[in-house]
């Protein structure tokens, strides 16, 4: 299987090294070489931010609640973010971005795609503008920077995760299809833990089972989903660079294969789906001013529900705190249930949720 040559996009996907971690690192020497972890107090039911490259030794990630961190490395160091300075760096890193292209979309403070079409006509120049991008941000802000290069957005973000830490990676359009073929399905942009276990269940465990899918097929388990899955598992991923995309909500939902009728069950669910957007949320490094869950019926009439609050949503127990009250105000029908969804909407910055200060964030 090829590509299409014929409107090649040359697409970089750059991504900081622990982020926050590796700014407090460099303002603080006493951090260096040791586990690191940003935001989450293990007296409070925090959860890790990020951490460093040390603390991730030991199974740490972003998300995780801050005791079981705690647990897991018990001299890792906890320190307070400090997201005025985070913002700050992440405008320097942007305007290094702005001398190599007016076509950026960030995804948050550490990440952004750029658009270097127009400026990497010979070969391997895409390759070159990324190696200068790194090199400049490592100049000017002491931070390392990794880099995916492809034809797409999806294999130039699939390259910076798989050259982590401190790394390029290229993937041609000779390689792209074959590249995804050899991928797990977990390491798939844009599937969740939830589709991941719906596409174990269906016996797609990488891109080479999830290739010989019909389109039809793939749209009877995953709806609109479905032609996504279906042109990346050919290499194939025609989302432009889109500049100044502002988020404004994150959601995620679920369809069942059986209709649910057990209250516990949809419970269950949507404790999952919470923690999902609890690891966004963290990504971001955003709180919510309100809640909302979708509940769609059997004879598909849809329902939802939402409450706000001042001090925002955050955690997940923050969340599931208050979903069995919607759920029981959504569920208006005798009939069983065959969606479920959460969603957290008007993000702001931690701790501004209050004064309702919209930040720069920007939708996938």
């Amino acid at each position: 299987m090829s590509v299409d040559k014929s409107h090649h996009r040359a697409i970089i996907h750059v991504d900081m090294d622990a982020f926050y971690a590796s700014v407090e690192q460099r303002d603080f020497p006493q951090y260096r070489g040791k586990p690191l972890i940003v935001g989450g107090d293990p007296q409070r039911r925090g959860v890790v931010a990020t951490c460093s490259y040390e603390a991730r030794k030991f199974g740490i990630h972003s998300a995780m609640a801050s005791v079981t961190a705690l647990r897991k490395c018990p001299q890792a160091i906890f320190v307070k973010p400090r997201f005025e300075v985070y913002r700050q760096v992440s405008k320097d890193i942007r305007r290094v971005f702005a001398r190599f292209s007016d076509r950026i979309e960030p995804l948050s403070l550490d990440e952004a795609y750029l658009d270097v079409t127009e400026h990497a006509r010979a070969p391997n120049s895409s390759v070159l503008i990324a190696k200068d991008i790194r090199a400049q941000i490592k100049q000017e802000t002491g931070l390392i920077a990794s880099a995916g290069v492809s034809y797409n957005k999806f294999l130039a973000k699939i390259a910076s995760d798989q050259c982590k830490p401190d790394g390029l990676l290229y993937i041609s359009p000779e390689q792209g299809p074959g590249f995804v073929q050899g991928l797990k399905i977990r390491d798939f942009y844009g599937v969740g833990k939830a589709t991941e276990q719906t596409m174990h269940g269906l016996g797609i465990e990488t891109g080479a089972d999830l290739l010989p899918w019909h389109l039809a097929e793939l749209q009877a388990v995953f709806g609109s989903s479905a032609e996504y899955y279906y042109q990346v598992a050919r290499g194939i991923d025609e989302r432009p660079v889109r500049n100044n995309r502002i988020r404004k909500s994150i959601s995620t939902e679920d369809t069942f294969d059986q209709d649910l009728s057990d209250t516990e069950a949809m419970l269950a669910v949507l404790q999952t789906q919470a923690e999902q957007i609890q690891e966004q949320l963290t990504k971001l490094q955003v709180q919510g001013k309100t809640l909302t869950i979708k509940v769609k019926f059997s004879d598909f009439t849809q329902v939802t529900r939402s409450l706000s609050k001042v001090q925002g949503f955050y955690l997940a127990e923050t969340i599931t705190a208050e979903i069995p009250a919607l759920l029981q105000s959504a569920l208006i029908k005798p009939l069983a249930v065959r969606l479920l969804g959460v969603g957290v909407s008007s993000l702001n910055a931690l701790g501004e949720v209050e004064n309702n200060n919209q930040i720069d964030l920007f939708e996938e």
